[in-house]
């Protein structure tokens, strides 16, 4: 390879920016990587610098090397103040809320966000409030506030057909499976990831193999919650080779958990720990840590499979501890519920009654009840609908209400959401 001079113009840096990225579309990460950190130290172009730093910024992402996204992503805010200029420095916040969002940091990234969203009036802003309000939707699905949460996918929906930008109606579209699969209506958990694959099928000839992989995961999620084994197997399979070919290494974790549960839904958990293991590494080592719980919880119910009810509650008890650190609501509610089923085991009445009380608690807090018929929402399998005002509801209260508005803000239902 030709060597550097001392400094590198802005030309030169172009050039060498453009040679990564083809050779990063190539697969060749490596390759792509070393020139980028020459370009990087070696140019004097303040506009080239950010630029490099933020095709960084993308393949740390794609690794599961989320620390060192954060790193380069600090490093780009930096720039864009020296700079000066709006434009870059909004697009600087919106990679240092998602780096914060890989590295489930979530109260951070709805920071950034709305420092993103308060820069109106740049050009820069209005191409990328979809993709802003998209990560802002992901960090409140973190801390399980739900209508927060479908409140900005909405948003970002209709940042993406007013853009017609189809790359980011798929992320939406895999972002509200993964919100429907929460809130237990496994209907709709699938109807938008299917809806994502459609899109990558008529529209991503020239995307990234990474929107096909990540549609067929949250399917895959979708089709084991309603049984249908057999697909979600054949679903996680096509996602997981696409992960192996890429080096996607928090696809390729996602992929071993979906797997993990599959065996374990097929009762076989001798197939589903070694899963789970493998699972743990990845997460472990990328900061995944909102992953790490969903790990745990699915390693406590094999244990509890096998009446293994001491080492259950070990694992429960590391699950809590994660997820009250990330401020997960539904993943706290999910322990008190599994440590319900476990103290009533062990016949220990007081230790049960406190996680009963602490289970109702979780549900007053995070609002998941029906404000129609009362009931409990994402306990059990029903077909929800959401209204403009995001509050969701059980469908079939709905359709009795007729028109009358919402229960909980009195605003009006007559006009359909986006979700």
């Amino acid at each position: 390879m030709r060597r550097f001079g001392v400094e590198m113009g802005q030309d030169q840096t172009k050039q060498q920016i453009e040679k990564g990225l083809r050779l990063y579309q190539s697969n060749h990460t490596d390759k792509a990587l070393h020139i980028w950190l020459k370009v990087l130290e070696k140019t004097s172009d303040p506009g080239g610098k950010f630029r490099v730093l933020g095709c960084l910024i993308t393949a740390h992402s794609e690794m599961g090397k989320y620390r060192d996204m954060l790193k380069y992503a600090l490093t780009q805010i930096d720039t864009a103040r020296e700079m000066e200029d709006p434009d870059y420095l909004t697009e600087g916040y919106l990679n240092l809320a998602r780096s914060n969002e890989k590295l489930c940091d979530f109260q951070k990234t709805i920071s950034y966000c709305k420092t993103c969203l308060n820069m109106q009036g740049t050009t820069t802003s209005l191409l990328l409030n979809g993709q802003v309000c998209l990560s802002m939707g992901n960090a409140f699905l973190g801390m399980s506030v739900f209508q927060k949460a479908l409140e900005n996918y909405e948003k970002g929906l209709r940042y993406a057909h007013n853009n017609d930008d189809k790359m980011l109606e798929c992320r939406v579209c895999c972002s509200l499976g993964n919100f429907y699969t929460q809130l237990k209506d496994y209907e709709k958990a699938l109807f938008f990831p299917c809806k994502a694959a459609e899109l990558v099928n008529d529209y991503g000839k020239g995307w990234s193999l990474k929107y096909r992989a990540m549609s067929q995961y949250h399917m895959a999620v979708a089709y084991r919650k309603l049984g249908r084994l057999p697909d979600a197997m054949d679903c996680c399979e096509e996602s997981m080779k696409i992960a192996l070919q890429h080096g996607d290494r928090p696809l390729q974790s996602l992929c071993l958990l979906c797997f993990a549960d599959i065996h374990r839904s097929r009762n076989d958990v001798e197939k589903a720990f070694p899963r789970y293991e493998s699972s743990m590494c990845i997460m472990t080592e990328t900061g995944n840590r909102l992953g790490q719980v969903h790990v745990y919880l699915g390693v406590a119910k094999c244990w509890l499979t096998q009446k293994e009810l001491d080492k259950a509650l070990d694992t429960v008890q590391r699950a809590q501890e994660l997820a009250e650190g990330l401020g997960n609501k539904l993943c706290i509610l999910k322990a008190h519920c599994l440590n319900e089923g476990i103290f009533r085991s062990k016949e220990q009445q007081t230790l049960l009654r406190e996680q009963v009380v602490k289970f109702h608690e979780c549900v007053e807090e995070m609002e998941l009840y029906c404000g129609m018929c009362g009931e409990s929402i994402g306990e059990k399998n029903h077909q929800l609908q959401a209204l403009p005002c995001s509050h969701v509801f059980h469908l079939k209260c709905l359709q009795s209400n007729g028109t009358r508005g919402c229960p909980n803000c009195r605003r009006s239902s007559l006009k359909p959401g986006y979700v």
